[in-house]
């Protein structure tokens, strides 16, 4: 395993950079700072109607329009812009930095041309400060910690005895009984989680984004596929909630994984049933998780699964046989990492449910994140910068100078 210390890390900063070259705008021109075609990215709508702009009322995908118009010059532009704040029916507008007046410097011009970047950083955020904490928690844990997640470990499994579903110390046997495909599910477990998650991540970015910025832009002729950018920001802050649920529960219900439960220098009362099932640490040695309740490789497999299964494709109708197969090939990739997840005891059953439960309460709740925009429009003041904007969200997502027509038509309607 000593090769994965630098393997993963390095396709993972590969997946990130070549994704961002994949991405890249084609139509911007990084030496003079234009877009060669009109109609695309926030500095080409500024005198567009809202009906081209708003979902509802446009004939393009996702609400985009191809109708081309002057941008604003440097000194019309407003240091402001309008946020929405809004959570738990409690809903407000707030005064935010407008980044747009940064649009021509070095690197927002940088971003504009590459614009999955922003996505780099923002995975580097989201996997960063959940490693912090995790990090966190486990300096602070102390033996009385351990030993509640132990005793919580337990009563997972007392759990699934009594709901008939302790199937882990079987499940792993088998696999350890075929030592071959014992070592490709601990590859899938331990390479496939963040660099499979990243490239889903890619793909997404380009079959919602970058492909309807090159169909608008006649570079390519058709798009199969009628979600928009709204989809994908949609999964990306459903990652990031999962992250944010899950560290709670991380925090609030400490959950030793099975393969932990056979330390062989544990003493305590409970030992002897702790290690009575005989689960194999197939992966690590004595490092790794320490806790696995609620499992996130399955949340985020199933936040990928349902994506792929649920993609919108024109034309595709859904009891024909390509959905049923992109149904049945998008709930594959859950299938098998609930497979690797178990057979190496790295969680229980109930760990992956939990990771269900997660997924879909984030699935649910993501937009909550949109809030943030507003600590990240002071940040990308300060770094005196501009982040290329995609039209999700009327109050959220576009210039100021368009929200008041945006607003006052969704009120009307």
């Amino acid at each position: 395993m000593g090769a994965g210390a630098f393997l993963e890390p390095l396709v993972v900063v590969t997946l990130l950079f070549g994704g961002a070259y994949f991405n890249r705008n084609k139509d911007y021109s990084f030496k003079d700072g234009k877009t060669a075609t009109a109609g695309w990215g926030p500095d080409t709508t500024h005198h567009k109607k809202h009906d081209d702009l708003h979902p509802s009322r446009s004939g393009s995908p996702e609400g985009w329009s191809s109708s081309s118009s002057p941008s604003l010059l440097a000194h019309e532009v407003s240091s402001h812009r309008r946020r929405r704040v809004k959570a738990f029916g409690y809903e407000k507008f707030v005064t935010t930095p407008n980044t747009l007046v940064f649009k021509d410097r070095l690197l927002s011009r940088v971003l504009q041309k590459f614009p999955f970047l922003a996505e780099c950083w923002y995975w580097a955020l989201l996997y960063w400060v959940y490693q912090v904490g995790r990090a966190f928690t486990a300096l602070t844990l102390v033996e009385g910690t351990v030993d509640v997640a132990r005793r919580h470990a337990l009563q997972l499994i007392h759990l699934e005895q009594s709901l008939h579903i302790f199937w882990e110390v079987g499940f792993q046997q088998w696999f350890l009984e075929h030592p071959t495909l014992l070592h490709w599910i601990n590859r899938t477990y331990s390479f496939i989680h963040i660099p499979g998650t990243i490239f889903f991540l890619v793909i997404l970015y380009y079959l919602t984004t970058t492909r309807k910025r090159r169909v608008m832009s006649g570079r390519v002729s058709s798009d199969n596929v009628s979600a928009g950018p709204a989809l994908y920001e949609a999964r990306r802050r459903t990652m990031a909630m999962c992250n944010l649920i899950a560290f709670v529960i991380f925090t609030l219900w400490p959950c030793m994984p099975p393969r932990l439960l056979s330390d062989p220098n544990y003493k305590g009362e409970d030992a002897e049933e702790a290690k009575s099932f005989g689960f194999v640490d197939t992966v690590h040695s004595k490092t790794g998780e320490s806790t696995a309740m609620p499992s996130l490789h399955f949340g985020y497999s199933l936040l990928i699964g349902l994506t792929v299964a649920t993609l919108p494709i024109n034309g595709l109708r859904p009891a024909s046989w390509k959905r049923i197969a992109i149904v049945i090939g998008g709930m594959c990739y859950p299938a098998l990492i609930l497979t690797a997840i178990v057979a190496t005891a790295n969680h229980f059953i109930l760990d992956a449910v939990a990771g269900a439960i997660v997924c879909a309460i984030a699935w649910n709740t993501n937009d909550l994140l949109l809030n943030l925009c507003v600590l990240e429009d002071y940040f990308l003041w300060v770094l005196r910068m501009h982040k290329p904007v995609n039209y999700t969200d009327p109050e959220t997502a576009v210039d100021p100078d368009v929200q008041s027509s945006l607003l006052l038509g969704e009120e009307a309607a």
